[in-house]
């Protein structure tokens, strides 16, 4: 088979315009994704997963409208960490878990 005929063979792909300019529509958000552990319509990302305050934040998969692979840090031990950078629609409704410390009253 000769390579015009292989090319013509080849099924056609739609091609998304480049575009420089950021999403104007989407907040972007930088860390560590991983899947929720109880629901896969959702996805649970770390932001700053070796500095002093890490975040876990969580978003619904339908919200992502983008995701942007960054460069990856890597540990003391020499393991490298997956960052990515996400595009949030604006007016999603996202949770952040943070940790506290547990006493006898919990004041918000």
């Amino acid at each position: 088979m000769s390579i015009s005929s292989y090319l013509e063979a080849l099924p056609l792909n739609e091609i998304e315009k480049y575009s420089k300019g950021l999403p104007k529509d989407s907040v972007p958000f930088t860390g560590y994704p991983r899947q929720h552990p109880s629901d896969k319509n959702k996805l649970i990302l770390i932001h700053d997963p070796l500095g002093e305050k890490p975040r876990v934040m969580e978003f619904k998969l339908d919200d992502v409208t983008r995701v942007e692979e960054i460069p990856s840090p890597v540990t003391t031990a020499g393991k490298g960490l997956r960052l990515v950078k996400l595009w949030v629609c604006k007016g999603a409704i996202g949770v952040i878990m943070e940790p506290f410390e547990v006493q006898e009253n919990v004041r918000p």
